[in-house]
């Protein structure tokens, strides 16, 4: 059985990044362009107030800008381990401030999500985007998994 798995890591990379990168496309264009009902900067903004993070509007944008761009980077394999270690930084912050004192589990907007999530970006940090990417593509990136 371990033989058939062999040289499936290229794929299970893969998939890990399409996941990621499209789940944070739109959590991302929630916060950025107010899609899928989303505040959009200003939802962002008010939130950041609330929770004391100040500068609000200039952080509301990195936070947008972080989970959009980086969930599209994230999801063609561009820049990806820079953008990969940016949202995991993204969710630290999530963890710490917003769901932390909720608890575990999701259904209480607990912090299983933003962990699941923030592990996952991990992952792509110490693996690289794989082969069958932009990074690869161009020699950005030459180790790493796949």
């Amino acid at each position: 059985m371990p033989q058939r798995l062999e040289g499936l890591e290229r794929l299970a990379v893969l998939i890990l990044r399409l996941f990621l990168g499209f789940t944070f496309v739109m959590h991302g264009s929630q916060k950025l362009l107010g899609a899928f009902g989303g505040g959009g900067i200003a939802g962002v903004h008010g939130m950041l107030s609330k929770l004391g993070v100040e500068p609000a509007h200039i952080w509301a944008w990195v936070l947008s800008i972080t989970e959009f761009v980086g969930g599209v980077c994230v999801f063609l394999g561009f820049l990806t381990r820079f953008w990969a270690a940016g949202l995991v930084i993204d969710m630290a912050v999530a963890i710490l401030k917003v769901h932390m004192p909720n608890g575990f589990f999701a259904g209480k907007n607990g912090f299983e999500l933003p962990l699941a999530l923030g592990v996952m970006a991990l992952v792509i940090v110490l693996t690289g985007p794989g082969s069958p990417s932009v990074d690869r593509a161009t020699g950005i990136e030459k180790g790493g998994a796949g």
